[in-house]
């Protein structure tokens, strides 16, 4: 069974259209990336996938059930802003999370806390935006969910974070499961990915393996994607 299907999947704010008829599925043990420019509509996708949106029309599945309380179990949701309590010490945050969901790996999640040297009683708004930001991924990668939905997982941290991050994303996620990467930044997350899904103004613009891209193009998903949105 795929672990995210959208079919015909449309949602209008008002008079403006965020996706038009988008239609696609991932299966498990893919890594996904989500690309497209900005306003593309790489979010809303993301949120409806979360259920903190609902369709205009058509239909999204998570493991074949429409968004509600028993798909929200099986998603693990990173948001582009940074949403973890800073008043919590990182400890804390390790209880709350092993009281909120019952998937959560703890000895995982301490893991790779020890691995940054992230101290467990320093409090999170104590941290720099950077450690934050691994913060809450570490949170979000040590559940064991189906889907994962990454929105911008690496926008604010250093190359070194970076390759950290990426080889936790790997390392880190239920072969069962598939992971959806949101990023601007191709070039650094096109050597984890499986599959790319383009989406431009909407609507579906390209779901294909990143190896037939290499094959049939001749070219990185990162050079295909500066070729199909140039200015």
């Amino acid at each position: 069974m795929s672990v995210l299907t959208c079919n015909n999947l449309t949602k209008h704010y008002g008079h403006v259209t965020a996706l038009d008829g988008v239609s696609f599925s991932i299966e498990p043990g893919r890594i996904v990336g989500l690309l497209g420019p900005n306003g593309s509509g790489k979010t809303t996708l993301i949120k409806l996938a979360n259920g903190l949106l609902t369709p205009t029309s058509g239909e999204l599945t998570v493991c074949g059930l429409r968004p509600g309380k028993e798909s929200h179990a099986l998603v693990s949701f990173l948001p582009e802003r940074t949403a973890i309590p800073t008043w919590m010490s990182a400890t804390q945050l390790l209880d709350f999370y092993g009281d909120f969901y019952q998937d959560f790996r703890r000895d995982a999640a301490e893991e790779m806390l020890q691995h940054l040297n992230i101290s467990p009683r320093q409090r999170i708004k104590q941290m720099s935006k950077g450690t934050r930001e691994k913060v809450q991924l570490i949170m979000v990668m040590s559940r064991a969910a189906k889907l994962y939905l990454l929105d911008e997982p690496i926008g604010g941290v250093d190359p070194a974070t970076r390759d950290y991050i990426l080889s936790t994303i790997i390392g880190n996620y239920n072969p069962e499961a598939a992971v959806v990467i949101s990023t601007h930044l191709i070039s650094d997350v096109e050597k984890v990915l499986d599959e790319v899904i383009f989406i431009n103004q909407g609507r579906l613009v390209l779901q294909s393996t990143v190896d037939d891209i290499r094959e049939e193009k001749g070219m990185s998903v990162d050079a295909l994607f500066r070729e199909v949105f140039k200015c």
